[in-house]
C-alpha cells in the first residue's frame, strides 16, 4: 500500500486521539511507517466483537440471577476469559471449573478455592460469593 493510500477513516481509536502504526511504501519505493486514524472495515469488525462480548456478559448475568449458573460464569465473561485461561489462573483442571459453574457445587466451595477465583477475577471473596446478577 502506498503512503497516501493508508486509510484515515474515523474509528474508536480516533476519538481518543490514538493512531495506529501502519507500514506503507513511500514515493521512492521504500517501506516507511504511517499513522492511521482507522479503517472502516476494521472498526465495524471491532464494534461487532464488542457487542458480542457485551451480549455474552449480559446473558451470563441473567443466568446467575435466575440461579442457572454460579457467579464464576459471569466473572469469566466480564474478564473475557475462557476455561483454558481461567484454568491457568486458578491452577485447576477445566472439568473441575465446569463443575463449579453449578450453583449447588459453588455454594460448597472452600474458602481456599473461592480465594483463587476471587484473585483471578480481581474481586473479594465476598463480592464473588454475594453476586446475584444484580
Amino acid at each position: 500500500m502506498k503512503q497516501e493510500e493508508v486509510p484515515q477513516d474515523k474509528s474508536n481509536l480516533s476519538t481518543k486521539n490514538v493512531r495506529e502504526l501502519c507500514y506503507a511504501i513511500d514515493k521512492d519505493g521504500n517501506y516507511t511507517t504511517v499513522l492511521s486514524q482507522g479503517w472502516e472495515p476494521k472498526t465495524i469488525a471491532l464494534n461487532n466483537s464488542i457487542q458480542e462480548i457485551e451480549e455474552r456478559i449480559e446473558r451470563a448475568r441473567t443466568e446467575v440471577k435466575e440461579g442457572k449458573v454460579s457467579p464464576i460464569v459471569y466473572y469469566m465473561e466480564l474478564h473475557k476469559m475462557d476455561l483454558i485461561v481461567l484454568s491457568d489462573y486458578v491452577g485447576m483442571w477445566q472439568w473441575r471449573i465446569k463443575r463449579h459453574f453449578k450453583p449447588s457445587i459453588f455454594a460448597k466451595l472452600s474458602g481456599t478455592v473461592l480465594k483463587k477465583y476471587a484473585d483471578a477475577f480481581d474481586v473479594t471473596v465476598s463480592q464473588l460469593t454475594n453476586y446475584k446478577g444484580d
